[in-house]
């Protein structure tokens, strides 16, 4: 088998840059410098007057989509040299939002970050695990539709389906579902068509986000009335991302019928950051030698008009950082949105801790999606009690008694003392913010409630907005209520 000597090597120059990645960093981003000068966007800028990180800072500020989309209109309109030298080969379509839809640029240099990052996290896990058998049997590679428009002459579509073009060859009969499925826009549509085409194959790996996962899990065994690991026997390796495992762990174990490895990704529309290159070490491996130069800005100084910006070199492992990057496609000091933190920085393997725009501080406390998901997976492990799908808002009091947060939680099984679970998630919140704490034991805040949803009833919700499905993610916690007041339409009697 060619995967088992290709796993090796992978594994070995793998092993090699983590040891560089700093110096790699330094090259990249001149490199990057040096080929984007006689862009648009690189004249613009002044970057033949950048030769250092600070000459990199004082040039090109952190941006968003919003401040990014004058250069794009210009490349949806054909023109050439306006972020990246010639043209995209594909414009990645992604949901903002704040922005509405996105079309993140795809360069003929960045296209192989998509595509060797995900085959390198497989023959990391193979070489380390010995396990090379589930390249054997067949695999999910779930996607959005590979059907392309195009826009200004340029390829146009989800990640997912643009990166479904590139499966190698190799892997390609091994595949599912097929090209025709992945097609079906109408999300039950889909999956009833992905059970129909799997439920009797030899299924050895499964990829897609854990809520999917779960979704897919559930309907194999409504038409089977069997245990997913009863029905694919060699069913050994869940690949996931988008979403923490935590709070779905458990529950995708017990529809599998027996503990199952799982490889996690951080893949983006704007690159493919990081993967879990082990099994044994916590956090996934930052993706340092593939045309992604990183900066970091700390959590105190997100939404400051220049906030502090850091390189690789000076982060600190277990303090929160909104990731910041700038790729051989034309993103400049582009802030994705999200949050990490370091676990280990020999060799640099990280967290995600939530989005940027996805915490709760209504009331000063900045709670983010790490701190809920850990306190919710604690408590309900402690409680035996199997969580489905939640969110969490503040509820602001209107006139009499105090605010609150509220927790919407859709259960397994309802818990038999909901009160005992909403002391246990807030023991536990409050011992991870300290903020937090201090709204609790200053009488500003009450403890958390907690609204049982019905079953299902975040798949209906999803549903209702037409958001169901494929790679559409429930935000964990939100500083509003548009979400936490339309879920109230689907309550548990």
């Amino acid at each position: 088998m060619l995967a088992r000597p290709l796993s090796t090597y992978v594994s070995a120059k793998t092993k090699k840059w983590m040891e560089s990645a700093v110096e790699d960093q330094e090259k990249i981003m001149k490199t990057l410098v040096k080929s984007a000068r006689q862009t648009d966007f690189g004249k613009d800028h002044g970057f033949d007057k950048i030769e250092s990180y600070e000459d990199f800072k004082r040039q090109i500020p952190v941006r968003d989509y919003e401040q990014l989309k004058p250069y794009v209109e210009k490349i949806k309109e054909g023109r050439e040299n306006v972020l990246w030298k010639g043209k995209p080969i594909y414009l990645a379509k992604t949901s903002g939002t704040t922005s509405g839809i996105k079309y993140i640029p795809i360069s003929k240099q960045s296209i192989s970050n998509h595509i060797e990052t995900a085959r390198n996290a497989l023959l990391c896990y193979m070489a380390e695990s010995g396990n090379s058998l589930f390249a054997n049997g067949k695999m999910i590679f779930l996607s959005g539709s590979p059907e392309l428009e195009r826009i200004g002459g340029i390829p146009t579509g989800r990640l997912s389906g643009i990166v479904n073009h590139h499966v190698p060859r190799y892997l390609r009969g091994n595949q599912l579902p097929t090209y025709e499925t992945n097609c079906i826009d109408d999300w039950e549509t889909k999956l009833d068509a992905i059970v129909k085409e799997t439920i009797k194959e030899d299924m050895t790996l499964i990829s897609g986000i854990p809520p999917w996962m779960q979704m897919y899990f559930d309907r194999l065994m409504e038409v089977s009335g069997k245990k997913v690991g009863e029905l694919f026997k060699n069913l050994s390796v869940l690949v996931y991302g988008g979403v923490n495992f935590e709070p779905y762990k458990s529950r995708i174990e017990e529809s599998v019928g027996r503990k199952i490895d799982s490889i996690e990704l951080f893949p983006a529309s704007e690159g493919f950051f990081a993967f879990q290159d082990s099994q044994k070490a916590e956090g996934l491996l930052l993706n340092t030698d593939s045309g992604i130069f990183f900066e970091f800005i700390p959590a105190n100084e997100i939404g400051k008009p220049d906030p502090q910006r850091l390189q690789l070199k000076d982060v600190k492992v277990n303090e929160n950082y909104a990731m910041i990057v700038s790729n051989n496609a034309g993103l400049w000091a582009y802030d994705v949105g999200d949050m990490i933190k370091f676990v280990s920085v020999k060799p640099y393997r990280l967290v995600v801790t939530g989005r940027t725009k996805h915490f709760i501080s209504a009331f000063g406390e900045h709670v983010i999606g790490e701190e809920v998901e850990f306190a919710l997976t604690h408590a309900a492990g402690k409680l035996n009690t199997n969580v489905i799908e939640f969110t969490v808002a503040p509820m602001v009091a209107q006139k009499e008694g105090k605010s609150y947060h509220e927790w919407f939680i859709e259960f397994e099984d309802m818990p038999e003392n909901i009160t005992a679970l909403a002391e246990e998630i807030d023991n536990t919140l409050r011992e991870k913010n300290i903020y937090y704490d201090d709204l609790i034991s200053g009488n500003i805040l009450e403890p958390l409630k907690i609204v049982p949803i019905r079953k299902n009833g975040f798949i209906d919700y999803m549903k209702s907005i037409g958001k169901l499905g494929g790679q559409n993610k429930l935000p964990r916690l939100s500083n509003e209520r548009i979400i936490a007041n339309a879920l109230y339409n689907y309550k548990a009697n």
